[in-house]
């Protein structure tokens, strides 16, 4: 019987085996050896590029040379390869060196190099933005990103830095900062995560630091105020139960912070300083889904349709800086679960949180949200995508309010903060039909019919509601580290609480699924 199930099932063979070597094979962004290969600009851009260094690409596997074969952990060292984002295409497969089992890494580079220059408008309102961005420095899969960005309400000169590799194998660093028209705003990570599903510790600092002005809009108009803060928080956990499939992980986290809100020009600022401390755990189950076509084009994409639990319990005392009506415990809540059938999948995910404060006699502050995602490619060249979802938010933050806009939810062809409030809803329907995966070797082209219909509101007034149905046109880069999908949609709106011409185009980025 032994011998049946080792000739059936190929997976039981290796995992009874262990990795000899790893070969790593890593190929510049074009193929210049192809039938089809491209011309003179691709082979300049070949020359230009810095291809991934081996050793960032064997840093970031997940096995090494001498471990027992893991088909799970292999599919999660494919999946960490794409998450560097500087790839376009990541591979990993067996082969027999002298009779001998060796892992083979092959992965294609994507062109990281990105002067920036983009725009966007929908119902009128245009954001347009120029800089630079390098998402593989020197090869070493890290990202320094200079942008300038002109919107409606503001300028904005944004630095990005992201370091995978930052101190050993698995430290993480990424740190950014804006400088505004109104304000400057600074948050930064360091530390090493849960960086897979058998990591046993995790161990992060993470903080922000900001003097700004916040816009909340209430039926189109903009209420300001300024916000200062700085927090630092430290966050610690370790899994009592992982394996390369599930995990419970058992976390603590606490937080400094000293934020305030109030009127533009104030003198003297308030100043207030504030402390929390919190547990919880998580529960997973993991399960990823790889597509093509589904947000972007000619490259495998990772749908995660984990399940997934996160619990978790705050203590905000009055004697660390909350105020007594505020003071209290907040609990946190989210989860995910999902069904896969051939060619599609349903995904389901929710989460809640506030904070009871006994002094008021009730929930001081609270968010609830849900989602429903549905997704077919039972048809040939097609994606089909059912999305719903809502939300609710009890005294939150200035600018914490939800603006489909911004968030890139809700219709698409409304203009600029016409949809905000403390209510929401969304629906949408599109079906992604792709027209060339791949054209000219650098953009995949598609078209997508969509129907949009949501809102968002504040309780004290009717519920202001929109929808959209048009026709979009997809273009997405091939072989850049990132396959973001630019959407040209002309759609004709109805509903209420809201001006301007019925028809109206947004040039945008896609939604991401």
């Amino acid at each position: 019987m032994a011998l049946i199930l080792l000739a059936v099932y190929p997976s039981i063979r290796l995992s009874a085996q262990t990795i000899d070597t790893i070969v790593v094979v890593n190929h510049n962004i074009f193929d210049l050896q192809g039938d089809d290969a491209p011309g003179p600009l691709a082979r300049l851009a070949n020359r230009l590029h810095v291809t991934t260094r081996a050793g960032v690409i064997r840093r970031t596997l997940l096995v090494n040379p001498g471990d027992r074969y893991d088909s799970a952990r292999v599919a999660e060292s494919e999946r960490a390869l794409r998450s560097l984002f500087v790839f376009s295409r990541v591979r990993l497969d067996t082969t027999r060196i002298a009779g001998r089992l060796a892992l083979r890494v092959t992965t294609s580079d994507g062109w990281s190099t990105k002067p920036q220059f983009g725009y966007s408008t929908a119902g009128g309102d245009a954001t347009w933005l120029a800089g630079l961005v390098e998402e593989n420095v020197f090869g070493t899969a890290t990202a320094l990103s200079a942008v300038y960005n002109k919107t409606p309400d503001r300028t904005i000169l944004d630095f990005r830095h992201i370091n995978p590799h930052f101190f050993g194998r698995r430290t993480r660093l990424a740190a950014e900062y804006a400088s505004k028209s109104d304000g400057k705003h600074g948050v930064w990570f360091m530390g090493v995560p849960f960086f897979e599903t058998r990591a046993a510790r995790a161990l992060a600092i993470d903080g922000e630091a900001a003097s700004e002005r916040v816009l909340v809009f209430r039926d189109g108009v903009a209420d300001t105020v300024e916000r200062r803060v700085l927090r630092i928080g430290v966050t610690a956990g370790f899994a009592p139960h992982a394996t390369s499939r599930d995990f419970v992980r058992v976390w603590a986290s606490a937080q400094w912070r000293r934020e305030d809100f109030d009127s533009l020009g104030r003198t003297p600022f308030p100043r207030s300083t504030f402390g929390a401390v919190g547990a919880g755990v998580d529960v997973g189950h993991v399960r990823f889904h790889v597509l093509e076509r589904f947000n972007s084009y000619a490259r495998r994409e990772d749908v995660d349709l984990s399940q997934l639990l996160h619990a978790g319990v705050w203590a905000a005392p009055r004697a660390w800086g909350y105020p007594s009506d505020r003071a209290g415990v907040g609990a946190e809540l989210s989860g995910q679960a999902s069904a896969i059938w051939s060619g599609g999948f349903v995904v389901l995910r929710g989460d809640a949180n506030g904070v009871y404060a006994p002094v008021a006699g009730g929930l001081d502050s609270g968010r609830v949200s849900g989602g429903v995602t549905v997704a077919s490619q039972n048809l040939p060249r097609q994606t089909l995508i059912l999305h719903a979802e809502a939300g609710a938010l009890k005294r939150p933050k200035p600018g914490a309010e939800f603006d489909l806009w911004v968030q890139r939810k809700g219709p698409r062809v409304f203009g600029i903060h016409q949809l905000t409030g403390s209510r929401m809803v969304w629906l949408a329907l599109e079906d992604r039909i792709l027209v060339r995966d791949e054209l000219w070797s650098l953009v995949g082209l598609g078209v997508a019919p969509f129907f949009d219909y949501g809102g968002a509101w504040y309780p004290d007034e009717p519920a202001r509601l929109g929808g959209n149905a048009g026709l979009a046109l997809r273009m997405g880069p091939t072989r850049s580290v990132h396959g973001d999908v630019a959407e040209f949609a002309l759609g004709y709106r109805f509903g209420q609480g809201w001006t301007g011409s019925r028809w109206a185009i947004a040039v945008r980025s896609g939604v991401v699924f």
